[in-house]
């Protein structure tokens, strides 16, 4: 892009969304943050939702071939899989006035082969399996990915998100108003789900989370909880029976069964925020929001070497190893310690911890902002 003139009014970003809310809430995040700094207007679409056989053809095979794809070849790309009315649905849209912006693998191929097609620019939000980054303009990369350095690429701490401060506090009143809270201490407990390296089930969630209850009602805190479309149905009824009868409960949004997000009004509303390991999107967002980040570490998937994983962790972090014992760590825990250093989060793994953390008045940082940092990072090189 370098020498061309883009006019604002002219530009246009097109988020091409797998249906994944996570990765719609990444790539939402940036593409507000680019029309806010550059006047870009900002439209999304839905790639289809290919299976089985034809998934891993058209995704893993020929998709392949797509770094290389002359503007017809990508375009016969589109069409074979399932892309055809996505391409025609986009009209004129496309040039060099238009960024193509994906999160998530199967999106990402999507993105390319558009931006292919139309002769525009493309940029992806983590790394996706088979493309990787390199083909594309632009990419944006949490750093416990390990990103290689690139003049292509930026790295974030974090997943960049879509929570934008200042509509938090009018989203706020908006929960206050469904379920009005009692207290000035008010706890956003947000709860992920099992996947396969964490393991968050009904048995865990009697345990880590009876303790949470217990110090809320102990001080008088108010507790708005909600849950992530991993969390099990078993785990769902545990949460259930556990809150059902405490005076602190004052919401529980099961994600199972309802599809509205209350995480950004939780985060407006919120004194306190805590969060579970396994999902570094929901912690990137309360971090985002302004919060020093309580952590409930989930069950390790995976037998001994976790365990062995997460003491050299608190080892470290106690000062009773140096920090090159962390370079065999899972790399979520990278980023929860980088999070520590700049204040941002502390581990609640023993309940004096959690105890210490509630008892504050509240648990405010400084935020984080890597969605404008990220879209301020692609304007310049896109506009330039």
């Amino acid at each position: 892009m370098t020498g061309q003139d883009l006019s604002d009014s002219a530009l246009r970003c097109v988020v091409v969304s797998d249906g994944i809310r996570g990765h719609l809430h990444q790539a939402r995040g940036v593409a507000l943050w680019i029309s806010r700094l550059c006047g870009a207007s900002v439209m999304e679409i839905g790639v289809p939702g290919l299976k089985g056989l034809g998934r891993f053809l058209c995704l893993k095979m020929a998709a392949r071939r797509l770094p290389s794809a002359r503007p017809d070849e990508a375009h016969a790309w589109l069409v074979a899989s399932g892309g055809a009315e996505l391409f025609a649905s986009l009209g004129d849209a496309g040039g060099p006035e238009t960024l193509f912006l994906a999160a998530g693998s199967s999106a990402a191929s999507y993105c390319l082969a558009l931006a292919r097609a139309k002769g525009s620019r493309s940029a992806v939000i983590m790394t996706p399996s088979v493309l990787g980054t390199a083909p594309f303009d632009f990419a944006v990369v949490p750093a416990h990915d390990g990103p290689i350095g690139s003049d292509r690429l930026f790295v974030t701490l974090g997943a960049p998100n879509h929570i934008y401060r200042p509509d938090l506090e009018e989203a706020a009143s908006a929960l206050a108003r469904s379920f009005p809270p009692r207290s000035k201490r008010i706890v956003a407990l947000l709860l992920g789900g099992s996947d396969g390296n964490y393991r968050i089930d009904a048995a865990w969630a009697r345990e880590r989370l009876a303790p949470v209850r217990a110090q809320a009602e102990r001080l008088g805190a108010d507790l708005y909880v909600t849950t992530s479309r991993r969390t099990g149905k078993g785990t769902d009824d545990a949460l259930e029976a556990l809150f059902a009868d405490s005076p602190s409960l004052r919401m529980l949004l099961l994600a199972s069964r309802d599809e509205a997000n209350p995480v950004p009004a939780m985060l407006g509303l919120a004194t306190h925020a805590i969060c579970t390991d396994d999902s570094v999107s929901m912690i990137s967002e309360a971090a985002t929001a302004g919060f020093r980040v309580g952590l409930l570490r989930a069950r390790r998937r995976g037998g001994v070497v976790p365990t062995l994983q997460e003491g050299v962790g608190r080892l470290v972090s106690s000062g009773f190893l140096p920090p090159s014992a962390l370079s065999g760590l899972p790399r979520f825990d990278r980023f929860f310690r980088s999070l520590s250093e700049r204040g941002s989060l502390v581990d609640l793994t023993a309940e004096d911890d959690l105890e210490t953390f509630l008892a504050s008045s509240s648990q405010k940082a400084e935020p984080l902002d890597e969605a404008r940092r990220a879209a301020a990072w692609i304007v310049e090189r896109w506009r330039g």
